[in-house]
């Protein structure tokens, strides 16, 4: 997940938090789903980093 610049990184399932957890990452304040959404292979980006998309995405 990120936000801003700060990036939280979880290895599901070997340390899977709770679903009420991931949710409050995963969702904004409206309730929908972060933008930008990527899914690329076994990864899941949520929401907006430079480089962690030049990492992961190149």
């Amino acid at each position: 997940m990120a936000k801003g610049k700060k990036v939280v990184h979880f290895a599901l399932p070997a340390e899977r938090p709770s679903d009420e957890e991931l949710l409050s990452l995963m969702l904004g304040r409206s309730g929908k789903l972060r933008a930008p959404v990527v899914r690329t292979g076994d990864r899941l980006i949520v929401g907006y980093n430079a480089d962690l998309y030049a990492d992961t995405l190149l």
